[in-house]
């Protein structure tokens, strides 16, 4: 029961400390989106076909660390009948929900092969603060830019990102299946020569013979309390920041103030990570055994590879999963661990935008609350099955072709509408220039 507890607190934490930034961002824009449906809400078949489509979504889109925004953004705008701005915002909302529970869920996880957990905390207090800050140039990026070359950049981003996984996912699935073959050959081996074992006595004896878990001894135990309150700390600041912005007018001294603001709140973190990193008193520990201290070079590299992947997700207003998760796994991380430090990170980013979201008045809460309780125990129910299936199967590869299919699906659905719209521009003779940012309306 206490165990229970701990896991409920942490969760609550989790809810409260997680997630910074995508803040403010309009979002993918599809232009001749209907007007967001009135309330009350009414349940129809528009509503029972999206809800399918969204529970599908965050099961996989979970499993794979991406959350599934490349999934929900359509589904809301072609089938509910939302406009672009509800979308995007209900689409963080489910996302929020998604990640939650899927971090509530991996919290009692340990790491598939070291004694730590499946979530490495180092990995995202290095990744998690440049990440915010990407995503907040992105933003910017994403008002001026116009939605034909967001399109296009979409389009080839994502299906490059998807080939690239889908190969190392090939790649994963020859080396477990070497692996395979040598476990089974030893197998024969030990069956052909049989060695006396005397059984297991005292007091040790009963847990000595069950087989091990993947389940850890304490979740109390099992969360980095430390690095845990040093990622709260960051999402507080770029809260506290992207709301006061808001409500600054664009391009005004202090709506730039508080914008380059978040540059010492973000690098400051992250340094403090490096450093440690740098000197030993950190390790990138899901490596296992490449742990080493990290060179200065290194250091820049994945900083600079965590901000433009912050960059390109505020860009497409997607987050940052799509892009983390392929990164982690081409940095060697084991892909349970990839896909459960991607999730973590998206907590903080989606669960930033939801209150940021809330406060503008961008979503009717009725149909936020609904999607974001069926994006929740769709992820439960996904990484459960697939942890199954894992275990069964032998594969971790699994995530990495389900994380390779996301983002497939993520580019023809975001692209293909994208492109639908741009023709529509195009035929109503549409200004499709880039914007000023200083017209931009929050």
């Amino acid at each position: 029961m206490g165990r229970r507890w701990h896991a409920l607190a942490a969760v609550g934490v989790a809810a409260c400390a997680a997630a910074a930034v995508a803040a403010g961002d309009r979002g993918f824009t599809f232009a001749d989106a209907v007007a967001a449906p009135e309330e009350p809400m009414e349940f129809g078949w528009k509503i029972v076909l999206g809800k399918l489509i969204g529970f599908f979504g965050a099961a996989f889109g979970s499993v794979g660390g991406v959350g599934g925004g490349g999934i929900f953004v359509p589904m809301l705008t072609l089938i509910i009948g939302f406009d672009a701005k509800s979308s995007t915002a209900i689409s963080k909302c489910m996302i929020m929900g998604a990640a939650v529970s899927t971090v509530y869920y991996n919290l009692k996880l340990k790491h598939p092969t070291l004694d730590m957990p499946v979530i490495d905390y180092d990995l995202a207090l290095l990744i998690q603060p440049m990440l915010m800050l990407g995503i907040s140039i992105g933003v910017l990026f994403n008002v001026i830019f116009p939605d034909w070359l967001i399109t296009v950049l979409l389009i080839i981003l994502f299906l490059g990102t998807s080939t690239k996984a889908f190969l190392k996912g090939v790649e994963t699935w020859k080396k477990e299946t070497i692996l395979k073959r040598e476990a089974a050959k030893r197998l024969e081996q030990i069956a052909e020569e049989p060695e006396y074992s005397p059984l297991p006595t005292g007091p040790n004896a009963t847990a000595e013979s069950k087989a091990p878990s993947d389940e850890a001894a304490s979740l109390w135990q099992n969360v980095y309390w430390k690095e845990f309150g040093l990622l709260a700390f960051v999402w507080i600041a770029f809260l506290v920041l992207q709301v006061t912005k808001n409500y600054m007018p664009t391009c005004s001294t202090w709506y730039w103030v508080l914008n380059f603001l978040q540059i010492p709140v973000s690098v400051g973190v992250t340094m403090y990570e490096g450093l440690g990193l740098m000197q030993g008193r950190r390790v990138i520990s899901s490596k296992g055994d490449e742990q080493t201290n990290l060179k200065f070079h290194q250091l820049l590299v994945y900083c600079f590879f965590g901000m433009m992947a912050g960059v390109v997700g505020g860009l497409l207003g997607l987050g940052g999963g799509f892009i983390m998760g392929p990164l982690f796994l081409e940095l060697g991380i084991p892909p349970q661990v990839s896909s459960a430090t991607a999730t973590f990170a998206m907590m903080f980013s989606s669960s930033m935008s939801v209150v940021e979201y809330y406060l503008l008045d961008r979503f009717p809460v009725p149909y936020a609350l609904f999607f974001t309780v069926v994006a929740f125990f769709a992820a439960i129910i996904g990484q459960h099955i697939v942890r199954k299936l894992i275990n069964w199967l032998g594969r971790a590869s699994l995530i990495i072709f389900i994380l390779s299919f996301m983002i497939f699906i993520s580019a023809i659905s975001l692209g293909g509408v994208g492109i639908s719209n741009m023709i529509g521009k195009i035929a109503r003779h549409e200004y499709m220039g880039f914007d000023n940012i200083c017209n931009y309306d929050v």
